[in-house]
């Protein structure tokens, strides 16, 4: 599957007129840097789309839901068509975290049935670094319609990981560092740990030491050793950082994958729900 697209590929098509180009950078802890630097520079033409205000919904006093819980459908779908995203539009999402928080997007128009959404590899600082245009301007937004059909099979609950932990057919993938992971460290949340029978993948490992996304071989070599009849469900610490290894799954191939959107934060704010430390074995194939 081709969900990544280079800069070349942006550069040679960012003014055809069905595409929407989404900056979707923003800082952990610095909710307002990321429309800062939009408005200091940006590729010509793009919106901007914000983590907190536009792709996650208020977190809940209970935490249920994680850090960063999925934005209401209706919100979402009015987000999006105020920034000129239609059923017809090919987006193109970046930012200058790895690809972390456009994949963030990626998945959020894959959840609402659309097709065309791309995320650009590299980011923004490489753009920048190839000599391509940039610009202050912010973009005229002109709404276009968008109507969602919301794929509910991407999405996997806490009730049924709760009711299926130790299950053989699915398969946990923790999307972390590995020192969060076994729970060693934990600077954002308040329990360290992971769910029990989760392996680790760290997310920033479908990345290249340049940071640009590894090829469909080599995120199958990173998953070589899952069964691909299984299925997997990839979580986090609050649902964001999962999705770019949903896409690298998606990449080398496999069609059994959901994502937990709450992730950590939202499975230890049920206080029932048991937790690990420490490493977990792959399962062995079927």
């Amino acid at each position: 599957m081709n969900n990544i697209v280079s800069l070349k590929w942006l550069l040679a098509r960012m003014y055809e007129p069905d595409i929407v180009i989404v900056d979707c950078r923003f800082l952990m802890g610095k909710p307002d840097a990321g429309r800062e630097l939009y408005e200091a520079s940006h590729i010509p033409g793009a919106v901007y789309m914000d983590l907190e205000k536009d792709l996650s919904a208020p977190v809940e006093e209970d935490g249920h839901g994680g850090r960063h819980p999925l934005p209401d459908i209706f919100d979402l779908t009015v987000a999006l068509s105020r920034v000129g995203i239609g059923n017809e539009s090919r987006v193109v999402a970046y930012d200058d975290q790895g690809g972390a928080m456009a994949s963030r997007l990626w998945w959020l128009l894959k959840y609402l049935g659309h097709e065309q959404v791309y995320v650009l590899d590299e980011g923004f600082t490489a753009w920048v670094n190839a000599g391509f245009p940039v610009s202050s301007e912010q973009k005229v937004l002109i709404p276009a319609k968008f109507l969602a059909e919301v794929q509910h099979s991407m999405l996997a609950e806490m009730a049924e990981i709760q009711e299926r932990l130790g299950d053989e057919s699915l398969t946990l993938i923790d999307s972390r560092e590995a020192p969060r992971y076994r729970g060693e460290v934990e600077p954002l949340d308040k329990v360290a740990g992971h769910i029990p029978g989760a392996i680790n993948r760290f997310w920033k490992d479908g990345l290249s030491e340049s940071g640009a996304w590894k090829d469909a071989a080599s995120q199958a070599d990173r998953f070589a050793d899952l069964d691909r009849e299984r299925e997997l469900v990839v979580y986090c610490g609050s649902g964001v950082t999962a999705t770019p290894n949903v896409i690298a799954l998606q990449e080398a191939g496999f069609t059994k994958v959901r994502l937990y959107a709450g992730s950590w934060s939202d499975w230890i704010s049920y206080e029932e729900n048991p937790i690990a430390k420490g490493d977990e074995e792959s399962p062995s194939k079927a």
